[in-house]
């Protein structure tokens, strides 16, 4: 297996994803983990951890995609950037996946046009792992790849979110949920209506409309909604957990007896964190491109990268694309 990491994605390349190579290629002995980038940068950062192991190699690329460059400017102006270099390596089977905390506009653009989409499929999909109250994961689909869906978009995520979660997450009967505003039939608009009808004439175990507030208590196994409010809700998601943390930190700082308290409770404190870390979840998975794309956030940490290469490898093992395609000409028959 080997596995292609843009080492000059993310806030702050190459360090970080150096780190979570070094990290990976401890934990998966089977991977050849592929650093793309600027080769003597990336060398100097190596040479602080000892140098790069036998499992780590470099693929030179000369230029970086910044956050604020559109997918136009990565296109067309940057052809020899980590990114581009590394979907290339995967459009010609040199590598068996690609992760990246890069600019996701980029990717999505260059995976797209690069690996082209798999059979079926008018629209690829980012699928975000979210934890739930009773220890289970949600898989959230779209969270930003597409902001102009249509109904058979919305059912088509369904599918291939579907997949993942049998096929990479090992659960038998995913339950699917559609994202909408209110539980009653009447509730929702146009888009959301028409996919609802296509959901339940579909194969899937459709579970029917899903608020938002059901995504963290374990409802369902896949949340699917259209990009623009799967992105929105992402973002919500990662500002409130960090407002909560925030105040818990300050109401604890403030007296003795809650420092005492969590002093007590710091091991329940750590538990709870660990559940909701989101470095512990890797990478979100680009659905419906020709190919395994993991996309990271651009704040990912050196162990986020790590778990996202790790849960990169088991996407591409399990073949996870085939057993889409196969799904979505059942959907077709159906």
């Amino acid at each position: 297996m080997r596995l292609a990491l843009d080492a000059f994605g993310g806030d702050s390349a190459p360090e970080v994803e150096v780190e979570g190579a070094l990290e990976a290629s401890e934990e998966l002995d089977d991977c050849q983990i592929v650093l793309v980038g600027q080769e003597e940068r990336l060398r100097e950062v190596a040479a602080r951890y000892g140098g790069l192991p036998p499992t780590v190699t470099i693929c030179h690329a000369s230029q970086a995609v910044e956050m604020d460059d559109s997918p136009v400017e990565a296109l067309r102006r940057k052809p020899d950037s980590s990114i581009a270099k590394a979907i290339a390596l995967l459009a010609t089977g040199e590598v068996d996946a690609v992760v990246s905390a890069g600019n996701t506009g980029a990717v999505v653009a260059l995976a797209t046009l690069r690996l082209g989409l798999l059979e079926g499929v008018r629209r690829p999909g980012i699928a975000v792992t979210m934890p739930t109250i009773n220890g289970s994961r949600s898989l959230v689909v779209d969270c930003g790849a597409n902001v102009k869906c249509k109904p058979q978009d919305l059912l088509d995520y369904g599918v291939m979110a579907s997949a993942y979660c049998r096929h990479v997450f090992r659960v038998p009967r995913p339950r699917v949920g559609l994202l909408n505003i209110g539980e009653e039939p009447v509730k929702g608009n146009e888009l959301v209506k028409a996919a609802h009808r296509l959901f339940e004439s579909s194969h899937l175990n459709y579970i029917g409309y899903a608020e938002g507030r059901d995504i963290f208590t374990g409802v369902a196994d896949v949340v699917v909604c259209e990009g623009f409010v799967g992105n929105v809700l992402l973002k919500v998601s990662e500002g409130m957990a960090d407002t909560i943390m925030a105040v818990m930190k300050e109401a604890i700082r403030r007296t003795l007896r809650r420092r005492i308290g969590a002093m007590l409770c710091r091991y329940a404190m750590k538990d709870v964190a660990a559940r909701f870390d989101s470095s512990e979840f890797g990478g979100a998975p680009l659905l419906g491109v020709n190919g395994t794309c993991m996309i990271c956030h651009g704040s990912s940490d050196g162990r986020a990268v790590a778990v996202a290469l790790r849960v990169a490898a088991e996407a591409a093992a399990s073949r996870v694309n085939d057993h889409i395609v196969a799904d979505l000409r059942a959907r077709c028959t159906t």
